[in-house]
């Protein structure tokens, strides 16, 4: 009996030393964090019209996965192929000067290890903006069955521009202080990505976010944060603050409601009376994707709701386009230092 008890004790010290030794290896970076935050050019080339109307789509891509996103399915090479072709056909034919980009990997296994940034860059966007939020060895989720673990995981936000990128920086928002300390090891964190983009003679400030999801409170700090930080520019540059804000306008005390009450501040494809949702995609019950922009110096010319993207990721894309209003800077009024 000694002799099995010890066997056990053997047995039990070894399987906890190879949990903690997997624990740490999985939940380690494969980067540096100075790669975290990096403008970039492609070797494509981008045509720029001279028209005075610019256009922007913001969109949740969720990796390509369409609508098996974070379920415990098996997800072929094929499927992330299939979404990846009918984005570009619509990408296409949409005609962006800018996209802003949520959940877009840039080396997972999940997603079969595609940069979808370069693919997407081919559709002749030069000038690349890339902010990594999720960078973890091994990620062991989904939970159940092991061989769906999403394993190695590079990936985040991106700004892809035809207008050149003088500046980007990526600010942590706050994470959920509730979470257990192995749950957060492997969480992602949630950003607000800054970029500014010189279009003809302006500099516009795009903030590109993802919010917190499943933590209402985080979510609403978070909000506060990004709310600052489009405030900081809003008065003085033409502005535009774009994402997947995890938050739906359709209920009371939602934390998106300190945006909308924004003063001289726009936003897109929105009617209060009759807000079209973006998620999910196949069935679209929750408003979550805004773009808002400052109405001192962005005139709206049209917004909308991009369904014919359908299912190739859960949720919908929005686009808006703009032109600058016609108006001098004042003494107040000076270009962000890029």
């Amino acid at each position: 009996m000694k002799k099995f008890i010890k066997i056990l004790f053997i047995v039990f010290v070894s399987f906890f030393f190879v949990l903690v030794g997997f624990y740490f290896w999985a939940s380690s970076p494969n980067l540096p964090t100075t790669h975290y935050n990096k403008l970039g050019i492609s070797d494509f080339q981008s045509a720029v019209s001279s028209d005075s109307v610019h256009s922007i789509i913001t969109y949740n891509i969720g990796y390509l996965s369409g609508m098996t996103n974070n379920l415990p399915l098996e997800k072929p090479k094929s499927l992330f192929e299939q979404n990846l072709n009918k984005v570009i056909y619509e990408l296409k034919k949409a005609d962006a000067d800018i996209l802003a980009l949520q959940e877009i990997d840039f080396d997972s296994k999940r997603s079969h290890h595609v940069d979808q940034q370069n693919e997407l860059a081919k559709l002749g966007y030069h000038f690349l903006g890339q902010a990594i939020n999720w960078d973890k060895k091994y990620v062991p989720f989904p939970y159940f069955p092991f061989s769906l673990h999403f394993g190695k995981v590079i990936s985040g936000q991106s700004v892809l521009s035809k207008y050149p990128l003088i500046d980007e920086e990526r600010i942590q928002l706050d994470r959920n202080p509730d979470n257990p300390f192995y749950y957060d090891s492997f969480y992602l964190d949630r950003l607000a990505q800054v970029v500014k983009i010189k279009i003809m003679d302006r500099t516009l400030v795009l903030i590109n976010v993802h919010l917190e999801a499943y933590d209402p409170e985080t979510r609403a700090r978070q909000m506060q944060k990004v709310k600052a930080l489009y405030l900081k520019y809003y008065q003085d540059f033409p502005t535009i603050l774009v994402g997947d804000f995890n938050s739906d306008v359709h209920f009371p005390g939602a934390s998106i409601s300190l945006l909308m009450k924004l003063p001289n501040t726009g936003c897109s494809a929105f009617d209060p009376l009759k807000p079209e949702n973006t998620f999910s995609s196949q069935t679209p019950t929750k408003r979550l994707d805004y773009i808002f922009y400052n109405e001192d110096f962005i005139e709206e010319i049209s917004g909308k709701v991009l369904n014919q993207f359908q299912q190739a990721s859960d949720h919908l894309p929005l686009q808006m386009n703009f032109k600058f209003k016609t108006r001098s800077y004042g003494t107040s009024r000076k270009q962000p230092d890029s």
